[in-house]
């Protein structure tokens, strides 16, 4: 990619983010204004900033990156990030806007009527929100790090920067524009390249693809690799290399690797021949791409995938950035327009995501040697189009990768800081609103320093842990929480203790490389499908077992939360 039209088009959505952004400013004023927005957002523009903040890196790089390296069983990614939108129109949507809360933990206050739940509330909100930000700033660290060649760090470290200065300057008023601007930027930035790639692929004679664990690389590639890498080679294949392989130092020599394992050292060039096929490395796994249930990156294979389904289908209800923007809206019917246009805009965006992944299995092949899958959408367009056209494609797809982490960065930056400016500054005696815009800090900081632990986590794999946490917690209490009064307070702690801090732990512990094979990796890798019931479980359990300790005023409560709000003259 080009480096100068890459900057050029990251530089120019950051200042169209920040004019943007500068428009709500000069109409936030109220605390309303900076949690809410005064809950004044029409359901077709709350639709596009909802969709804007939730299209995160994980979409826009992700998805296609793994499937690329996976396969179809990654396609349930898109369809559980958009389906989950399915399981909040249904139970969640207009009655958590009837609430009147401004956060999560403002819900569970108000629903049970208990500090304690609100402040276990608040520690989740918190860590699902820190949890998601770590592939954002990941996408902003690749993205300039293919642009520019800088350290990673210094991506995550500016869309810190910016998102600081959009939410803490204009609030939820400021963000709705930004993020509502950002998914035309990122449909736009998908949609325009794909058509050129489509022609371009229709030009190269249309060449099939080999679905099989080892594609073929279509034209003479030079692979260029940062850290040591073991092949395993299945056929016979001549290369050209400069660097170490085998323990050998070689200077641009031309050598036949015989079939099986070979060692190459950091900052070593590999020239593979047009037609050869891809080795395997010990960066990906051995799978048939086509065939489903057999190209995960587990070998629970069908474990693996209830795991996602039951992640992101029920997990989305509970996104602390996502259920923010339902607060927004005058009123639940509202509530209810803003998810079907949410539906059909996430739907319009996931059709092109796939289309990246197969291109890339085709022509981008080598980035399953460095590891680099969730590359694959940046360096498509230089790899079929070239020339100053790819350059252009290319910068358009990395504004559009741009708009990607900032819009969801702002927008978890946005719940966090919510939710520490309400229920953390005041422990410190800090109840001014204006110290919205202190809790900003931390709640970006955290994930940018943290970011480095887990750099090498794939995007769409960080974001699907979070889902798992918001799954097991947040679904649980939400879901009962509207529809069944025998809701108590003790049951909704033991439910969110146990259900979101065992998946909130297990999470930890796969994102720290506690576990790396086997079942133990499978369960904590994928904990929704054992997280979620016993979330479930242990509210029920609990509350028939507490039923004294119901909240006075439930009966008041949930009238209000089904009840249709009066229409307005």
């Amino acid at each position: 990619m080009n480096q100068t039209y890459g900057i050029a088009g990251v530089t120019a959505v950051v200042l169209a983010t920040v004019l943007v952004g500068a428009l709500g400013l000069r109409v936030s004023r109220t605390t309303s204004d900076f949690y809410v927005a005064s809950r004044t957002v029409a359901p077709r523009l709350n639709a596009c900033a909802v969709s804007g903040e939730y299209l995160s890196a994980a979409s826009f790089l992700g998805v296609a990156g793994l499937v690329l390296a996976h396969g179809v069983d990654m396609l349930w990614f898109p369809i559980g990030y958009t389906a989950g939108f399915l399981v909040l129109l249904a139970f969640v949507a207009a009655p958590l806007r009837r609430s009147g809360a401004y956060t999560l933990p403002d819900f569970a206050e108000a629903r049970l009527e208990s500090r304690a739940v609100r402040g276990i509330a608040g520690v989740l909100v918190v860590g699902i929100g820190w949890l998601y930000l770590l592939p954002q700033l990941r996408g902003a660290g690749l993205t300039l790090r293919l642009l520019t060649g800088a350290p990673g760090w210094l991506g995550g470290l500016i869309v810190a920067v910016v998102v600081t200065g959009a939410v803490a300057a204009g609030g939820m008023r400021s963000i709705t524009f930004v993020q509502a601007f950002q998914y035309w930027l990122k449909l736009t930035a998908l949609l325009v390249p794909a058509a050129f790639l489509l022609l371009a692929w229709r030009a190269d004679h249309t060449p099939a693809a080999v679905w099989d664990d080892r594609p073929l690389f279509q034209r003479a590639t030079e692979v260029r690799l940062d850290a040591p890498l073991t092949l395993t080679v299945r056929e016979p294949v001549r290369v050209t290399v400069s660097g170490t392989l085998d323990g050998r130092p070689l200077h641009g020599s031309s050598l036949r690797l015989a079939e099986g394992r070979h060692r190459a050292g950091p900052d070593t060039t590999l020239r593979f021949p047009a037609g050869a096929r891809v080795p395997l490395s010990d960066r990906t796994t051995s799978s048939s791409w086509a065939e489903p249930l057999s190209a995960g990156h587990d070998r629970h294979g069908l474990y693996a995938t209830y795991g996602l389904i039951l992640a992101t289908f029920l997990g989305t209800m509970g996104l602390p950035h996502v259920v923010v923007r339902f607060y927004t809206n005058p009123d639940g019917r509202a509530a209810r327009r803003t998810t079907v246009i949410v539906l059909a805009l996430l739907g319009a965006f996931y059709l092109l995501v796939p289309l990246y992944g197969v291109l890339g299995r085709l022509y981008a092949p080598d980035l399953l040697l460095t590891g680099d899958t969730d590359a694959a959408v940046l360096m498509l367009p230089q790899r079929l189009v070239g020339g100053v056209g790819g350059d252009l494609l290319g910068a358009l797809v990395a504004g559009g990768a741009c708009a990607a982490f900032l819009s969801t960065a702002s927008g978890l930056t946005m719940s966090v800081a919510g939710v520490l400016a309400q229920d953390v500054l005041p422990t410190l005696g800090i109840r001014h609103v204006r110290h919205f815009r202190l809790a900003t800090l931390p709640a970006i900081a955290v994930p940018t320093a943290a970011g480095t632990v887990a750099g090498d986590l794939p995007v769409a794999d960080a974001v699907g842990l979070a889902f798992a946490v918001s799954a097991s917690s947040f679904c649980p209490l939400l879901v009962l929480g509207i529809w069944w009064r025998g809701l108590t307070p003790p049951g909704a702690i033991a439910g969110l203790l146990l259900g979101g801090g065992s998946a909130l732990t297990a999470v930890t512990v796969t994102i720290a490389g506690g576990a790396r094979s086997g079942w133990p990796h499978t369960l904590l890798a994928w904990p929704a499908v054992w997280s979620v019931p016993v979330g479930f479980a242990a509210m029920v359990l609990v509350s028939l077992s507490t039923r004294h300790r119901l909240p006075p005023n439930t009966a008041t409560t949930m009238a209000r939360l089904h009840l249709p709000e009066p229409r307005t003259p």
